[in-house]
């Protein structure tokens, strides 16, 4: 069942077995507040168990860098604004991770991911990407990296 990120009321629902899931929860409403203030779009996710053409998507691109994640995925979103496809899947050890891509734009293609506060670096990571530190009111601190997608998707 799809559920409407609210950014005011920050709710763990769907998130509840997440050692994080307080954070990642913060994590997820900090993306619903960017897209509503930038685009006014209403970001909605659904279980997991209800998007496997998503985590399908995100598992094929991430072949490119030979990632496959450990970590439950809980929620996807898939949608786009103006010319930019955006793929989420939240996974429940605090990963938010995102595929923007551009429908006209190859150079403006990236896989990005967001670790929550309180959770390690996962292991499919460690060493391979730098994480830069960001502030946010919601989520606390959010440490984050991304790569160029090079494939067409």
């Amino acid at each position: 069942m799809a559920y409407i990120v609210d950014f005011k009321n920050v709710s763990t629902v769907g998130l509840e077995s997440s050692p994080v899931a307080e954070a990642l929860a913060g994590l997820r409403a900090n993306e619903a507040r960017y897209f509503m203030n930038k685009y006014k779009h209403e970001f909605t996710v659904v279980p997991a168990s209800e998007s496997q053409e998503s985590l399908d998507y995100v598992n094929r691109i991430l072949k490119e860098r030979d990632i496959a994640f450990a970590a439950k995925p809980l929620e996807t979103s898939r949608f786009q604004v103006e010319n930019i496809q955006f793929t989420y899947v939240f996974y429940e050890d605090g990963l938010g991770l995102n595929v923007m891509y551009t429908v006209d734009d190859p150079k403006k293609r990236a896989v990005g991911f967001k670790l929550s506060e309180g959770m390690e670096v996962p292991e499919e990571l460690e060493g391979k990407f730098k994480f830069a530190r960001q502030k946010s009111k919601l989520a606390g601190t959010i440490r984050g990296s991304f790569f160029v997608i090079k494939g067409e998707y």
